[in-house]
């Protein structure tokens, strides 16, 4: 074979493996609480990531999604095994911040986009975090205490990074508003008692509690507190909008009132909202696939994960090839510029310095009545 018939033989391989490459599925990792007390917010969310369409933003994906129970662990060994094995582009999860803080640490040392389905310090430039932030959801709590005439509040809630991010949101906001935090009272995840912690909150009186907890266990304080007769208002995060929340509750956590985004009361909003029809579709297909009345909040989130992928993917493949390491930099780079993508929890808008791009339109209150989330107006 002559030279030059050897040269375009390897230039036609090389055209071919490049044009093979380039039509390359997309992998999207993700790691979820889909086990353990945290089920009820990361299982939706697995759930979720199932009913990916195969094409997003007009490219073929491979979606592959792993369970962690919440253990910050297991998920960090998840995270490695979906970039180093499974060659995933992007990684969603963890769905408790915990576990997304382990996802950080590994999405900044193999340079891979995590989005996280928790609030959580963002601490490298890989690393979102898709819901409303606890700084912007905790603002609204104080804000309606305020309005209210709370002078004093009192806080418990996880021992762990949940709960550390709504006390530190509601020391630095609550001063402004004129209102004092007595008490910083905390419970692990598994416990089954909270006695001793709401006999000191009792004890300093405040006119409100705060509860940074989540899903089912975030119940406990509140069932506490009804039994030793507390009468002020209890407000809980927006981790508490699922429906064992209010089974395990039940008639302890009627009038609670959470911070939460549009999609929980999606039927309740005003039609001009941009979250509702979006909302709305979504449930449709979920409960269409799980059963009526299974959707909540936490699936929600999952699905605008897929609606930022939806918006960036177009704009990484134009300048590298799925699978690479200039891939991922171009999608990382493509989900910092998103500006103005709706949602169903929010219209999203992310910058270098902002990588979770909700504003006050990704935040609604609500109040728990009648063994139901109801839009408080």
């Amino acid at each position: 074979m002559s030279r030059s018939i050897a040269l375009r033989c390897l230039a036609g391989a090389l055209a071919a493996g490049l044009a093979a490459a380039a039509h390359a599925d997309i992998v999207i990792g993700g790691t979820f609480t889909a086990t353990g007390p945290n089920a009820p917010i990361g299982g939706p969310g697995k759930n979720a990531m199932a009913i990916y369409p195969s094409v997003i933003g007009g490219q073929p994906v491979k979606v592959i999604v792993l369970d962690d129970a919440c253990d910050p662990t297991v998920a960090a060994r998840n995270m490695r095994k979906l970039v180093e094995e499974e060659k995933a582009d992007v990684v969603i999860g963890s769905s408790c911040t915990p576990a997304c803080l382990a996802v950080s640490e590994i999405a900044g040392e193999r340079q891979t986009a995590q989005i996280c389905m928790a609030p959580m310090p963002i601490r490298n430039p890989w690393a979102f975090s898709l819901p409303q932030s606890a700084m912007l959801t905790t603002d609204a709590v104080v804000e309606h205490m305020k309005a209210s005439g709370v002078k004093t509040a009192a806080f418990i809630g996880f021992a762990d990074g949940w709960g550390d991010l709504n006390y530190e949101a509601l020391t630095r906001l609550a001063p402004a508003a004129g209102i004092k935090v007595v008490t910083n009272e905390r419970f692990a995840r598994n416990d089954t008692s909270v006695t001793a912690q709401v006999l000191k909150i009792i004890a300093a009186n405040p006119d409100a509690v705060y509860v940074g907890a989540s899903a089912a266990p975030a119940a406990l304080p509140s069932i506490s507190l009804v039994e030793r007769g507390y009468r002020g208002q209890v407000y809980h995060s927006p981790a508490v909008l699922n429906p064992d929340f209010l089974r395990v509750g039940g008639r302890s956590v009627e009038g609670i009132i959470a911070p939460t985004g549009p999609f929980s009361v999606r039927d309740q909003l005003p039609d001009g909202s941009p979250a509702k029809r979006l909302s709305q579709e979504f449930a449709r297909l979920y409960d269409a696939k799980y059963g009526p009345g299974t959707v909540n909040a936490f699936a929600a989130y999952a699905w605008d994960g897929y609606l930022w992928l939806d918006a960036a993917i177009p704009v990484a493949v134009k300048k590298a090839r799925p699978g690479t390491p200039e891939f991922r930099q171009a999608l990382r780079d493509a989900l910092e510029g998103l500006n103005e993508v709706a949602g169903t929890h929010a219209v999203y808008t992310l910058s270098p310095s902002n990588h979770n791009g909700v504003d006050r339109r990704g935040r609604v209150l609500v109040r728990v009545e009648n063994g139901a989330f109801k839009l408080l107006q």
